[in-house]
């Protein structure tokens, strides 16, 4: 299997279900303090007919989490709210482990997760607007603009990397794991009009190197959209964890990115880019997105239709990236065949429509094509793939997803996928729980 160069932390349709409607179970409020009781936890059956790590047949796997905790927040303390949370993680992986090999099925662990306390300024600064001022600091899940370079430390391996070195526990398509391990954020502006954001953020996940960057972002907002900036350097890196050059590369790196996403004054549409332009020390590299959608609201099930183009250079690093406003380019490409986010270009057209008010169906379509360096390794690729999210109670979501994905090449003839270019079947079968 070719070195790694970035993973992707979590899918569609775990992004959809994982995020929680309320802030837990309420234990305590009198006025504006509060505590609550956070639990989530979920349940997933895989299978693909083929796998990327050199092995015959197919795999079978299975993953768990389950995440518990306090948070909370008082205005007692004379101006301003203060708030926080602290919560543990529990993650597994039984079975054959993941086709890509990043599992091996023998996982478990259990530690800290988010350990973070924060300040908002209220009507403290009415020039900054409510909340004006929001410093936290800590443990916590900290996303930098849209997502596209920083969205969270959540990738989520086990002991199939290099004997172990890089284990974090399993679970690793559920992906659970977010909270960057030491963080300083400051936003100023609250979210309307022209506002910004200074952080700082250390990972302690060693595929990423302990990576250490700073991050700057300004943004104008507006009821049609947001247009915004962002700029990150990196700080450092820990050498032992290095899994490729490109981690090597981080400390002194400089990315800069323009965005925007919004309905341009459209009702029902919906629009976004992003281009990054990355400075190392042994070459410039860039990455973008272009996306636009629609939704027939007034049409039975309010189907949705969007389209969206990706571009990435060579030797892109995709930092720690997350999904396209909540969803992931391809279930086997991005979490087992790894031709995705560097030195690719993708189409993806999806469909959404909602039979039910609780029920939404998803079908997407991608296109992979390697840029650069065919000869050596060739990832061309086709995907198709069903999300069906159910949501059974308010608490409960059944989400399954079944798919073929395609590759133009196997193993034997530069390609990545076991056996041969046959259509790689899946089957994925989730249900998540949260109060």
């Amino acid at each position: 299997m070719r070195p790694i160069r970035s993973l992707p932390f979590i899918s569609l349709t775990a992004l959809c279900v994982l995020t929680p409607a309320a802030h837990g179970y309420e234990l305590y409020a009198e006025s504006e303090t509060t505590l609550n009781a956070e639990l989530k936890a979920g349940y997933g059956m895989f299978g693909t007919r083929r796998n990327y790590v050199g092995r015959p047949g197919g795999f079978r796997w299975q993953e768990g989490f389950a995440k518990y905790g306090l948070n909370g927040s008082t205005d007692r303390i004379g101006s301003g709210t203060l708030y926080g949370a602290l919560s543990a993680i529990s993650t597994a992986t039984w079975g054959d482990g993941d086709p890509g090999g990043i599992t091996t099925g023998r996982e478990h662990r259990t530690r800290f997760e988010d350990a973070y306390v924060g300040w908002k300024s209220g009507d403290l600064f009415p020039a900054l607007g409510k909340d004006g001022i929001d410093f936290s600091a800590g443990r916590q899940v900290v996303k930098a603009g849209s997502g596209f370079l920083v969205n969270d430390d959540g990738v989520n391996p086990g002991k199939g990397l290099a004997d172990g070195r890089y284990d974090r526990g399993g679970a690793y398509y559920f992906g659970q794991r977010l909270a960057f391990a030491r963080t300083a954020v400051l936003r100023l502006g609250g979210t309307e009009g022209l506002h910004g954001s200074a952080m700082w953020l250390k990972s302690n996940t060693r595929l990423q190197a302990n990576t250490e960057i700073a991050v700057g972002t300004l943004d104008y907002t507006a009821p049609e959209g947001t247009v915004g900036f962002t700029f990150i350097r990196g700080l450092d890196v820990d050498e032992r964890y290095a899994i490729s050059p490109t981690r090597l590369e981080r400390k002194g790196m400089k990315i800069y990115s323009i965005r925007a996403d919004g309905n341009a004054g459209i009702p029902d549409a919906d629009f976004a880019f992003e281009y990054a332009y990355q400075k190392k020390r042994s070459r410039n590299d860039n990455a973008w997105y272009a996306e636009a959608g629609y939704t027939f609201s007034d049409v039975a099930w309010q189907p949705s239709l969007s389209y969206r183009y990706t571009r990435y250079s060579k030797e892109f690093d995709s930092l720690f990236q997350g999904g396209f406003r909540g969803r992931y380019q391809g279930e086997v490409a991005s979490n087992y065949a790894f031709s995705y986010n560097f030195n690719t270009r993708i189409h993806d057209v999806a469909l959404t429509v909602r039979p039910l008010e609780k029920l939404a169906a998803t079908l997407m379509f991608f296109d992979f094509r390697t840029l650069a360096d065919r000869s050596t390794l060739n990832l061309d690729a086709r995907e198709l793939a069903l999300y069906l999210d159910w949501a059974i109670t308010k608490n409960l979501t059944f989400s399954p997803i079944i798919g073929i994905y395609k590759p133009r090449k196997y193993e034997g003839n530069g390609g990545n996928q076991s056996g041969s270019a046959k259509a790689n079947p899946y089957l994925k079968l989730m249900v998540v729980a949260s109060f």
